[in-house]
């Protein structure tokens, strides 16, 4: 890597680690792109060369982040080379991001907030933009073709998982509400097997 490409990096990874901690402190509707770069200390047209606005960086974050959240739990899974149903799999990921984000509660919330289905589908459509974005698209294809049978829109399963983890895990690890974390677990955990089941077609 040459001088000027490991200074692009450098200034490049600057406004996502500053932006990052703004939105988290502040939120994004009260970030400017202003403020990002003058704590980043980069200039203003520089951030322009790397992103279209402070909504393409923040959709930018929430892709790293969430990748980084994926890349911890498959690599957890692959070392304990255990021989799990499909099921399994899908129910040991969630487990492991759950307590990941239980750790780190700003994260939780900063994803949940920004999180869309146009990231994840995006993410298992596509290659990787980045060097350090986890590979979705091939871990997705590698799990899809493991299924014990053929899956009927795999996609839409995906959606409803991804919204049901979402949707019922922020208030409980954040407030305990409706019940801790632990005691919604079971309850959640069968209901992603039911969706499972209810996509898998046995061939």
């Amino acid at each position: 890597m040459s001088k000027l490409d490991v200074n692009k990096k450098v200034k490049e990874e600057s406004l996502l680690k500053t932006a990052y901690h703004l939105f988290i402190e502040n939120g994004v509707s009260k970030t400017s792109v202003s403020d990002i770069t003058q704590k980043a200390g980069v200039a203003k047209g520089t951030f322009y060369l790397y992103f279209k606005d402070k909504y393409d960086l923040k959709d930018r974050l929430v892709a790293y982040h969430s990748s980084r959240l994926f890349e911890n739990a498959m690599t957890e899974l692959n070392a304990l080379n255990s021989q799990f149903t499909f099921s399994e799999k899908i129910i040991f990921i969630i487990d492991h991001i759950l307590t990941q984000l239980e750790k780190n509660r700003p994260l939780l919330i900063f994803i949940s907030k920004n999180l869309s289905w146009g990231i994840f589908k995006n993410s298992i459509s596509h290659p990787p933009k980045h060097s350090d974005d986890f590979n979705f698209m091939e871990v997705y294809r590698s799990m899809i073709k493991d299924a014990p049978g053929k899956l009927e829109e795999p996609e839409i399963m995906l959606y409803m998982i991804i919204e049901l983890v979402n949707a019922t895990c922020y208030s409980s690890i954040l407030y305990s509400d409706p019940v801790e974390l632990e005691k919604l677990k079971p309850y959640l955990y069968r209901s992603v097997n039911e969706m499972i089941t209810a996509h898998l077609k046995q061939e």
